[in-house]
């Protein structure tokens, strides 16, 4: 594998502020000086023809002991770091001026803890860039482990080829779970095409880009039965630079289609970067559209082929002498037994109801309407299989938590992050949880809509007219916040009462099963109803309905009251 960092430590230089101590040692004891800056640049061509060099790296990074950087910008405001980059510049300059071919050489002065006093690490390749002054960034790149919390990486400005993270000697990556041999490398060719990532090495890990979540999932091989650590990865391009781009990436093997996903607000390091030459114009045609990725249809199971709604026939044996459920299997009167033909048996089966009721997301309320109750905080967490965890929070994996404030956090073990809609999450494999935002007309009482990732149903009898609400007893199942501990008072005690009372009434709407979808009447003058078509597409408010007065909603459409959105099948 090719060298895309070259890094030493530089140790016993009494003043790392000294450009000549570092760039070449004095006198001509060759054979008992140290290998210094100049002699790692001579001894590591960018290119070479036989052993020749014929080209020469021009971007190098200094770190030096973050004491040494303190102290000079306490003291001279980083004068001294400054003058040892333009120091350094010009000597590299002056020395391989006939191997930069055009090239601009620039610094940068860095700090980190790791070096002991009098020492410096030098860091110059293949993958070290350094911006010229007012260069933008062209993408923002993070990881996460649970695809809640991201870490700011780096950043790809859009003359950059490679970026390195992870290894010994790449980007530092917040919990880097694949040791000191594996590394992510970022390419790019340029604003007008896509990024590439690629594993090192790329054997012992498997790449795949979804193009719903908007970001790699990256795994280790290395474990048989594949449980290794994975880690998640995110290149974000930045709007200024970008009006378009291309919708298909230009992937390795492993990879599938390129980024498509809300941009983060990353920091954008800002170095001390000196340059010998007049700046390459840094404008760039543009000529790339940012887009976002359609969204499947809203509590279409993972599993299931979108637009499929309807649920197949299930039979039932039911043994003779048994007596009929009159609220699951509606009959008027008991079938005679027919005689039975050899082989046969006297069981008789029965098709269950097929019209059901799903809570399918929760939608997510604003808590500034209802600071009366005394709630400071909505909190929903989710265990390893992503359902809604009513017990203690041990084996809580994801939380999504709504302030006073309005403001939507993301909640891991690897800390609390501000999140906003669209967006997806995949704390764990194999399953996924949308954040959808709320429809305009929707946006006074909700943030946002919560998909499920395994929705909670029930069955319902046609021909009868039945009452949701926080008095009911039907569909109580689908209510699953109905307790207390979901919200938090400003003292951090729980609330004194059921997260239902916020937005849902003791009698909210009655609903009947028909052949032609459910009719809906309003029973509080209070209560808010929304419809949302199959997809979850904001449809209409339900404000006129009543006992008198029905609403009709089609098969497969959806109906917000309080925290739920309840899917209506047939």
């Amino acid at each position: 594998m090719p060298i895309y960092v070259q890094h030493e430590v530089l140790g016993r230089i009494p003043d790392v502020f000294n450009a000549e101590a570092i760039w070449q040692a004095p006198g001509l004891a060759l054979f008992s000086r140290r290998p210094l800056l100049r002699d790692l640049l001579e001894r590591s061509p960018r290119e070479h023809r036989g052993r020749a060099p014929t080209r020469c790296f021009s971007h190098v990074t200094l770190v030096l002991p973050q004491e040494d950087v303190d102290d000079d910008y306490h003291l001279t405001r980083g004068a001294r770091a400054r003058d040892l980059a333009q120091t350094l510049a010009t000597l590299h300059q002056k020395d391989f001026g006939d191997l930069l071919g055009g090239d601009q050489v620039r610094y940068d002065v860095v700090g980190a803890e790791s070096l002991a006093p009098g020492e410096i690490e030098v860091r110059f390749g293949h993958a070290v860039y350094l911006p010229a002054p007012g260069e933008k960034v062209l993408y923002d790149v993070s990881v996460s482990r649970d695809s809640a919390i991201w870490h700011p990486v780096c950043p790809i400005y859009p003359h950059q080829r490679l970026a390195l993270i992870g290894g010994q000697a790449g980007q530092g990556a917040a919990d880097w779970p694949f040791g000191p041999d594996g590394a992510i490398l970022v390419i790019n060719d340029g604003p007008d095409s896509v990024p590439v990532v690629d594993m090192r090495p790329r054997g012992d890990f498997d790449c795949r880009y979804d193009p719903r979540s908007g970001y790699y999932t990256i795994k280790s091989l290395r474990e048989i039965d594949g449980g290794g650590p994975r880690l998640l990865l995110k290149i974000v391009r930045n709007g200024e630079l970008a009006a378009a781009r291309p919708a298909m990436p230009a992937a390795m093997p492993s990879s599938l289609p390129a980024p498509d996903a809300e941009p983060l607000p990353l920091p954008v390091p800002a170095p001390m970067s000196v340059q010998m030459q007049a700046p390459v114009p840094a404008s760039v045609p543009m000529s790339m559209q940012a887009h976002s990725p359609m969204p499947a249809p809203a509590g279409t199971p993972a599993h299931a082929a979108p637009g499929r709604t309807a649920r197949p026939a299930v039979w039932q044996s039911r043994a003779d002498g048994l007596p009929l459920d009159p609220t699951s299997i509606p009959v008027s009167h008991r079938p005679t037994a027919p005689a039975t033909l050899p082989g046969e048996s006297d069981a008789t089966y029965a098709p269950l109801a097929q019209q059901r009721v799903q809570l399918v997301a929760l939608a997510l309320p604003r808590l500034s309407r209802y600071r009366d109750t005394g709630a400071e905080a909505l909190e929903l967490p989710f265990d390893r299989s992503l359902m809604l965890n009513a017990g203690a929070h041990s084996d809580t994996a994801i939380s999504f938590v709504i302030d006073a404030a309005d403001h939507l956090y993301a909640a891991t073990k690897e800390g609390r992050q501000r999140i906003t809609a669209p967006a997806t999450f995949a704390p764990v494999d194999a399953r996924t949880m949308r954040l959808l935002p709320a429809a305009p007309a929707m946006a006074d009482r909700y943030h946002a809509l919560l998909c499920l990732a395994q929705p909670v149903g029930a069955a319902v009898a046609s021909g009868a007219r039945f009452t949701f609400g926080r008095s009911a007893a039907m569909l109580a199942a689908l209510r699953v916040l109905d307790s207390p501990r979901f919200i938090r008072r400003a003292d951090g005690a729980p609330g004194a009462a059921s997260a239902d009372r916020i937005g849902l009434s003791r009698n909210a709407f009655s609903f009947e099963a028909t052949d032609h979808g459910y009719r809906i009447g309003r029973l509080s003058a209070s209560q808010a109803l929304y419809h949302l078509d199959e997809r979850m597409a904001f449809v209409a408010m339900i404000d006129a309905a009543g006992p008198d007065s029905l609403y009709l909603l089609p098969h497969g459409h959806h109906l917000v009251a309080g925290h739920y959105v309840l899917r209506f099948d047939a």
